[in-house]
């Protein structure tokens, strides 16, 4: 029997296909009712099946008019429909069994989707299937079976938006880092008139911006990019703070080619502003999109270094997704048909909390500024052990020496020798303890700094002015652990978690006499941090080690726990010889600095050379303890004292 259809005007589509493929069985004699074997599921399965691999050779295919398909073409309309999820096809479930009538088959399939950053969209359509003449169920196709409301020729895509990302508060929850103004600088093509001069002229410019620029400015690639570049494009250069830009813009406004635009970015207070603990937010690079191409696309903002990298799922929040239909265009470009199937809103970041003051950090930075060399500033309130501030001066933008520095500490750590002596009994703040011109242990030979002697002299007065020899001298009555156990009374060597990466000491112990003796005045193998010093200054000035606090919100879950409480007497004597430090010794650079100081001085050498050190400056006032480092410093009177005298007099009244 022919194929005949019904002919009203516009017949209903479904009521259409469904005629159709009902006229079709029928005219070739198909029975109803196959065994289980032969039932429509088998071929529902195998239909799910072949869409998550893209091979549908195995199953059998029609249009809704009852005309077979190569499977291959129907596989290449599901990899085309599904757009830009194609390389993640769907989980596909059938959900019960089919329900047959007559001959045609409807079987329910959730379809769900996994889209970038794990999210879930699902859905149920109906795959139907008719029973053909060689007995088999055969799977009508068509577009809808994707979704509903998919066309032939459309393609599903991805429409992505950032989340807000979160800032970084200080202590009292404000932003550190705000949209603050800058300039673009970049290069115009057509404009340029000797594109080797302009470049030496920008680079020379932007040597001249004081504090320097960290890292500098790379014009290596900029001429072949100007040269690739459209006649009338933007190159952009660089993005300048406002202060930097004027410092240098009647170098550079008049260069014939150049270009500025004003615009607004997320910055920290001032550029040096604990850079190497907050770290940056950048545009996301190649590297961080090979790394995490499910997490960044092109656009994104990503954090780099310090807080911002090591918390940036956290600050960056989840960015909204949104399944689109497009469809070809004249010409064939795919444009967006207004149709939204699917939608995830922006999730907004969340804050981190931090204990830094910013006017502590300012005056820690303003200390660093006029420093050549690679130094730190780490400030904390005695009271709680909150981080204040933690500078650096030059050196690599990410390189965080505040914290991770693994240096020797000189004779500032002759403050945890001094304590382990007082806690033993081993000297007393009056009893005179001799100061040599030279001093030697096991054939290794001692001295002071500038081989000067004292004779036999009141201990506070050893250490006041530093004397190396009669700390040697002394170093036996510490024993072998004598020192290192001073040290973790102190806080060093301890598990602090603060959130981030710090360097908490190594404290030499046990080792040969030689070593006890250099050990006791901060040489020989102990090593620590600025942090881990400005921590144990503060548990001297409190009387108890309180681990150091840098984050509030989140809160590390692991903190190390209270230090015992400290000798008061041994306490009570070693303050007095760090105010005398100041008043009488080799920090009395510092006696006309406003309020009672307490401190002590440091050279350490750290290498064969006697001539190469670094040098140190630990102490508190009123409720700020800090810790100064100046690597390759020199003498401390020369480098670090002055640096703490600068932080001092900028800090706010306490």
């Amino acid at each position: 029997m022919p194929l005949s259809y019904p002919r009203p005007h516009r017949p209903n589509l479904a009521r259409r296909v469904a005629a159709a493929v009902s006229t079709t069985l029928l005219a070739a004699g198909v029975l109803v009712g196959c065994s289980a074997d032969d039932g429509p599921q088998r071929s529902v399965d195998a239909f799910l099946a072949g869409w998550r691999s893209g091979d549908l050779q195995s199953v059998g295919l029609i249009d809704p008019l009852g005309s077979k398909l190569p499977s291959a073409d129907v596989a290449r309309e599901i990899k085309n429909l599904s757009g830009e999820l194609a390389a993640t096809p769907p989980t596909l479930t059938r959900r019960g069994e089919p329900k047959i009538t007559k001959d045609i088959a409807t079987t329910t399939v959730q379809v769900e989707w996994t889209l970038p950053g794990q999210t879930r969209w699902a859905y149920d359509r109906e795959v139907r299937l008719a029973h053909g003449g060689d007995d088999q169920w055969q799977v009508i196709w068509e577009p809808k079976v994707v979704h509903e409301q998919l066309a032939k020729g459309d393609r599903l895509a991805l429409r992505r938006d950032a989340g807000a990302r979160a800032g970084v508060l200080d202590n009292a929850g404000k932003p550190l880092v705000t949209p603050r103004p800058v300039v673009r600088v970049g290069v115009q093509p057509n404009g340029v008139t000797d594109l080797k001069k302009l470049v030496k002229d920008l680079d020379a410019a932007f040597k001249a911006i004081r504090p320097a620029l960290v890292p500098g400015v790379d014009l290596a690639d900029l001429p072949d990019r100007v040269t690739k570049a459209e006649p009338g494009a933007f190159v952009e250069v660089v993005s300048l703070r406002e202060e930097a830009y004027r410092q240098i813009k009647p170098r550079i406004y008049d260069l014939p080619g150049t270009k500025f635009v004003s615009d607004k970015i997320d910055l920290a207070p001032t550029r040096e502003f604990a850079r190497a603990l907050l770290g940056s937010v950048d545009p996301a690079q190649a590297d961080d999109i090979a790394a995490h191409p499910d997490r960044y696309v092109v656009g994104d903002l990503v954090g780099h270094g310090g807080l911002q990298g090591r918390y940036d799922e956290r600050l960056r929040g989840g960015p909204g997704l949104t399944v689109v239909v497009e469809r070809p265009a004249e010409g064939g470009k795919l444009e967006p048909t207004g149709t939204e199937l699917f939608r995830r809103e922006p999730q907004p970041g969340q804050a981190l909390k931090t204990t830094l003051d910013v006017a502590v950090q300012n005056a820690a930075d303003g200390a660093l500024r006029a420093e050549s060399r690679r130094s730190a500033v780490v400030a904390l309130r005695i009271s709680d052990g909150a981080v204040l501030a933690a500078a650096n001066g030059p050196g690599p933008a990410g390189e965080n020496l505040a914290f991770d520095a693994q240096v020797p500490p000189g004779s500032t750590f002759k403050v945890v020798s001094t304590l382990g002596l007082l806690d033993r009994g081993a000297v007393t703040l009056d009893g005179p303890v001799d100061c040599k011109k030279t001093f030697t242990v096991d054939g290794r030979s001692f001295k002071n700094s500038d081989n000067f002697e004292l004779g036999s002299v009141p201990f506070r007065t050893d250490f006041a002015k530093s004397c190396n020899t009669a700390f040697a001298a002394l170093a036996p009555k510490l024993g072998g652990d004598g020192l290192a156990a001073a040290g973790r009374s102190l806080g060093l060597e301890g598990q602090w978690d603060l959130g981030t990466d710090a360097f908490t000491g190594k404290v030499s112990t046990g080792g040969s006499l030689a070593e006890q003796a250099a050990a006791s005045f901060g040489q020989g193998t102990t090593l620590v941090s600025p942090l881990a010093m400005a921590g144990a200054t503060a548990a001297v000035a409190r009387g108890r080690f309180e681990q150091p606090k840098l984050l509030t919100d989140p809160a590390p879950a692991k903190p190390a726990p209270a230090g015992e409480q400290l000798k008061p007497e041994s306490v009570a004597a070693l303050r007095t010889m760090m105010r005398e430090v100041v008043t009488a010794g080799t920090g009395s650079a510092l006696k006309d600095v406003p309020g009672e100081v307490y401190g002590k001085t440091g050279t350490a050498e750290y290498d064969d050379n006697p001539a190469h050190t670094h040098a140190w400056f630990v102490g508190w006032r009123g409720d700020v303890a800090f810790a100064v480092f100046v690597e390759k410093g020199g003498a401390s009177t020369a480098s670090a004292v002055p640096i703490a005298e600068r932080f001092l007099r900028a800090l706010p009244p306490s």
